[in-house]
């Protein structure tokens, strides 16, 4: 299982249409090749962050089959007037699991 983590710092007073956005967004998300579901966490310390946890069953199925399809469009459309820069995306997999 590969774990994106996508931090995303929003434009300031766009919170609120962003997390509308993700919500719109995640049946494009969850019905994608490899999917096996997301969460959108809001930085506490930072209140425009936020990190947008994504699990794929491979890499290639977010960086070749989401990134490549119009679903990959349509979520940059709903969220992307909301970003202040890019998102720095990063992928993960477990090494150790505890509790």
């Amino acid at each position: 299982m590969i774990v994106e983590i996508a931090e995303i710092t929003v434009e300031p007073g766009s919170e609120k249409v962003f997390e509308n956005g993700v919500r719109q967004a995640a049946p494009l998300f969850l019905r994608a090749k490899g999917c096996h579901g997301l969460s959108l966490h809001h930085v506490v310390e930072t209140p425009l962050v936020y990190r947008l946890i994504v699990k794929w069953e491979t890499l290639d199925n977010h960086l070749v089959d989401f990134r490549n399809s119009d679903d990959f469009q349509e979520w940059r459309r709903l969220v992307g007037s909301c970003f202040d820069g890019a998102p720095n995306v990063t992928h993960s997999e477990a090494v150790a699991s505890y509790g």
